[in-house]
């Protein structure tokens, strides 16, 4: 987009066509903005098309209106703010995430996400994966998370190149049944190989310091998940967890509401036996995606697995060694 810089380190736009290509195709119009006039206010944009000066085939349009091939949007000139150069990841981040890679194509981007990094920047991070990807990979502007990850979990992550496969996916993930994803957790006790199934509604809070917890609760979201015990050790449990509904830390809690939570969880899990977990050098939440399975575009189905990060792999030959 044209701009001409005016005092105050602000920008102004010019007048701007754009075609709408078959990525944008179904957008809405105000979703459409904000991802064109990044730096704007919210406000603004909906201002912008409340009083006609976005036209679509130079006729006025509601924000819910809904972008077809070939539309011609006209956006007026509009201040963007002045924003910095971006932070650029630590080089052992972008080494982290050059060996991450587990499938791409010309359409996708599927990588093994390492713990600790979280999946996006906000909340005094900042950057996220999907950042450093945008950094990694210049070449590829319209990089966008298909689904998060906690900051701690690690395993298979999905990232669309296209609006085209973003919305391909996000129509999958509404229709629960055709996505899979399986994780690995190792929770704490004996977990009973009748316990197939954990049926318990979850409600979302946000505390005052701003952290997220989730609990089971009547006025909850209906949230379930299926689990297979795959291996045993003293006191602990391997577990394959798969979720039915994907729920906030839905895994974690119906892990703690069936009486065994997950290793390492410094959130739901107690002190006492997150401290002893570090002798066999489990210092991180023990939750692992390590599968998922989708339809491609042509109705393929692909299912790419995450191998067992090391310092898990580690801590499971710890376990069984005594």
């Amino acid at each position: 987009m044209d701009k001409e810089v005016v005092e105050g380190g602000v920008e102004v736009a010019k007048v701007h066509f754009i075609t709408i290509d078959e990525d944008a195709a179904g957008q809405r119009v105000d979703n459409f903005l904000l991802r064109v006039l990044k730096g704007v206010p919210k406000t603004r944009v909906y201002r912008i098309v409340r009083k006609g000066e976005v036209r679509v085939n130079k006729k006025r349009v509601t924000a819910d209106y809904r972008l077809e091939l070939n539309d011609v949007v006209r956006i007026p000139p509009v201040r963007v703010a002045e924003r910095g150069a971006p932070i650029r990841p630590a080089d052992s981040v972008i080494a982290q995430l050059e060996k991450a890679v587990l499938y791409e194509d010309d359409l996708l981007l599927i990588i093994n996400k390492p713990s600790g990094l979280a999946v996006h920047g906000g909340s005094g991070l900042s950057y996220g994966v999907i950042e450093a990807l945008r950094q990694l990979r210049p070449e590829n502007r319209t990089l966008e998370l298909v689904h998060r990850l906690d900051r701690d979990t690690s395993g298979c992550l999905v990232i669309a190149k296209r609006r085209s496969m973003l919305r391909h996916l996000h129509n999958q993930l509404q229709q629960k049944e055709k996505v899979e994803k399986l994780y690995h957790a190792l929770v704490v006790g004996k977990w009973p190989a009748r316990k197939q199934l954990v049926n318990a509604p979850l409600l979302k809070n946000v505390l005052q310091s701003g952290e997220r917890m989730v609990r089971v609760h009547v006025d909850g979201k209906k949230s379930r998940t299926a689990f297979r015990v795959l291996d045993r050790f003293p006191n602990m449990t391997l577990v394959e967890a798969y979720p039915i509904t994907g729920r906030t830390h839905q895994i974690r809690v119906h892990c703690l509401h069936a009486g065994h939570a997950i290793a390492g969880d410094e959130k739901y899990g107690m002190d006492a036996d997150n401290q002893s977990q570090k002798q066999f050098g489990l210092n991180r939440l023990f939750l692992h995606a390590a599968s998922i399975e989708f339809e491609l575009l042509d109705g393929k189905r692909l299912k790419v697995e995450a191998p067992l990060p090391e310092d898990l792999a580690e801590v499971l030959s710890a376990l069984k060694g005594g």
